[in-house]
């Protein structure tokens, strides 16, 4: 997850701790539960302390998930006690057991998903496309744009994150001597992915979550190409001129496809129709479809790791020493799957949900979805984003469960996917490019074009209100 300025987090984690008392002072006792609450008072100061120790993990070194997950089991204890004196504590069991459910249903589909990325990686997928660009012979401008265009349609396929590092890895090879480049065309990647990421379930985890919970069908995001296409396009457009000209020299690299790595793809995208099928016409969980798409992936690793060992076997035979056998082991690529990510997830849905248990979510639902009006509500979680991470401000507001047609629930998907773009720190593609593309793609750097990347954040709205205007029964 980005790393956020401190001042700006303690600003809105103060505004946030000063709106809260005199918020819930105007709520019914009902509807606030622990809000006006002593316990509720702590459990908020607990989760701020707990991101602040998340927004720091670039300084101190603590990962993520660490301090979210002391805190969600800190805030529970405490709640559970709260709860027991009150004699609520059968509706608290019940709620810790509702939100562990969201949880691992988000566990399990990311981890098919993240194993089958595995997967294709070690086969060599993602390098063969590097190596591909690279013998291309293409000018620094046409790199610009094909980068670009492959990380806007990859991440609707990969998730952003994937694809941006994938897309990094090829500016860098061929910019090395021209840091300009590098800079402007990871600021496109970051852009790109992060807007393709939008309109599809998996292109980005807050689509998955708004997909898993029923608000979107499958084919609904597809509503949302046409505005994530403007959302790349003007602030690429506004680039293009800075590119610098010329070509850089072709690469003669080879690099050789390992066994099965097509039928890896193939078995990804039959988990990927299982996934949509199982949810669609058997009304089961999407993660159900994965992982028995995951399953497929299993059995033939288990093929090629019997090809593997008759291979091994021959080749002793005839020459004394195995050669490279393409040996493949599933389980190692579910060991490499992002699980500080996973269990940051547990993290924040269980600290969301606690919030949500104390009567925080209604409250500010009721201020902001309620005061402002969704457009602008949705608008302004977009902006804010870019600045708190997209995935603690969607399960905010997929846990406040606002009143909101198809047209909202698009909208506040594609302003949560894209708005992370206007900063560096504001995306995991941004934090992630800025470690790979350490000292060229930088903080400021990306500042330099934020005025542009808000042209197309603002395009993309427009476009969608405009666009997709069938899908709202009414706007506010």
């Amino acid at each position: 997850m980005p790393s956020i300025p401190l001042p700006a987090m303690r600003l809105a984690a103060g505004a946030l701790l000063a709106a809260m008392p005199l918020a819930a002072s105007a709520a019914s006792p009902v509807q606030a539960g622990f809000a006006s609450h002593w316990v509720g008072y702590v459990a908020l100061l607990w989760f701020v302390v707990a991101y602040l120790f998340v927004i720091a993990e670039e300084f101190t070194g603590l990962r993520k998930s660490q301090p979210v997950m002391l805190a969600a089991g800190a805030i529970w204890a405490l709640l559970a006690f709260a709860s027991a004196q009150a004699g609520q504590s059968a509706e608290l069991h019940a709620a810790v057991r509702d939100y562990l459910l969201e949880f691992a249903e988000l566990l399990l589909f990311l981890l098919a998903a993240m194993t089958y990325v595995n997967a294709m990686s070690e086969r060599g997928l993602f390098e063969a496309l590097r190596v591909w660009l690279l013998r291309r012979g293409l000018g620094y401008r046409a790199l610009f744009w094909a980068t670009g265009a492959l990380a806007f349609f990859l991440s609707p396929l990969i998730d952003n994150l994937t694809t941006a590092l994938v897309m990094c890895a090829v500016v860098l090879a061929v910019g090395r001597d021209d840091p300009r480049f590098v800079a402007l065309a990871c600021i496109n990647i970051v852009v790109a992915a992060n807007a393709g990421g939008t309109f599809s379930p998996f292109g980005d985890i807050t689509t998955l979550m708004v997909w898993q919970a029923g608000k979107v069908p499958f084919a609904g995001f597809f509503a949302l190409f046409l505005p994530a296409l403007v959302n790349w396009g003007v602030p690429a457009l506004c680039m293009h001129a800075a590119v610098p000209r010329g070509t850089p020299a072709l690469a003669d690299e080879q690099v050789r496809l390992r066994r099965g790595a097509w039928v890896i793809v193939i078995l990804f995208g039959l988990t990927v129709a299982l996934a949509v099928g199982f949810h669609q016409f058997l009304h089961l969980p999407p993660f159900m479809g994965m992982m028995t798409g995951l399953a497929l992936l299993k059995l033939y690793g288990w093929h090629l790791t019997r090809v593997a060992n008759a291979q091994q076997a021959s080749e002793f035979a005839r020459e004394g020493a195995p050669g490279d056998i393409d040996a493949f082991d599933s389980y190692e690529q579910v060991a490499r799957a992002e699980w500080d990510t996973l269990l940051f997830f547990f993290g924040v849905i269980m600290c969301v949900g606690a919030l949500g248990y104390c009567g925080y979510l209604a409250l500010l639902s009721q201020q902001f979805y309620g005061g402002l009006g969704p457009t602008t509500a949705n608008v302004l979680v977009g902006l804010m984003s870019a600045v708190l991470d997209n995935i603690p401000m969607m399960v905010a507001v997929l846990q406040m469960a606002p009143e909101m047609d198809g047209g909202q629930w698009l909208l506040v998907t594609l302003t949560a996917g894209v708005g992370g773009s206007l900063l560096s720190i504001g995306s995991a593609a941004g934090v992630a490019l800025m470690g790979q593309a350490h000292g060229q793609y930088t903080f400021f750097s990306h500042l330099k074009w934020s005025w542009a990347i808000a042209l197309g954040y603002a395009a993309s709205v427009a476009v969608h209100l405009l666009v997709n205007a069938r899908l709202f029964t009414g706007l506010a």
